[in-house]
């Protein structure tokens, strides 16, 4: 016997998972800039405001919440929020998400997110009511049994 498939999150707890997820996302913001422009200050007497030290520390952020996304999706699916809220991403056929997908689904949310939230209205008018970056990813957000 096939286990049924586990159903999609509403969209309420997907962007209430969301909303804790940015307070999350903010602490390790100040903590890895913190871990990036002190000791670029102290080797260089530079600061990451222009030129190369900006372009590297833009790279050196999206990286950062890469290896936090990609490793917390691709081990058990949840990142904290995620499990508080009982949610797992998975691959639209209902399997773990491997690391080339959670890549994929990663890239695909910067824009997703930071056009005013674009791909995250996209939901109203998803037939299977997901974000637009998990649409085009293969992925989706379902409901955990509690």
């Amino acid at each position: 016997m096939v286990d049924a498939p586990a159903p999609t999150a509403t969209l309420l707890r997907r962007l209430s998972s969301l909303l804790y997820e940015s307070l999350i996302v903010v602490a390790l913001l100040l903590l890895s800039g913190l871990a990036f422009v002190v000791p670029l200050h102290l080797a260089t007497g530079h600061d990451a405001t222009g030129g190369w030290a900006l372009w590297l520390f833009r790279a050196w952020i999206v990286g950062v919440l890469g290896l936090y996304f990609g490793w917390f999706w691709t081990r058990g699916g949840q990142t904290l929020p995620m499990r508080t809220w009982r949610l797992r991403v998975v691959e639209a056929d209902g399997a773990p998400l491997r690391p080339g997908r959670a890549a994929y689904r990663y890239l695909l949310a910067w824009p997703s997110v930071l056009a005013a939230g674009a791909g995250l209205a996209w939901a109203l008018v998803d037939r299977d009511r997901q974000f637009l970056h998990d649409r085009l990813a293969g992925t989706r957000l379902v409901q955990v049994a509690a």
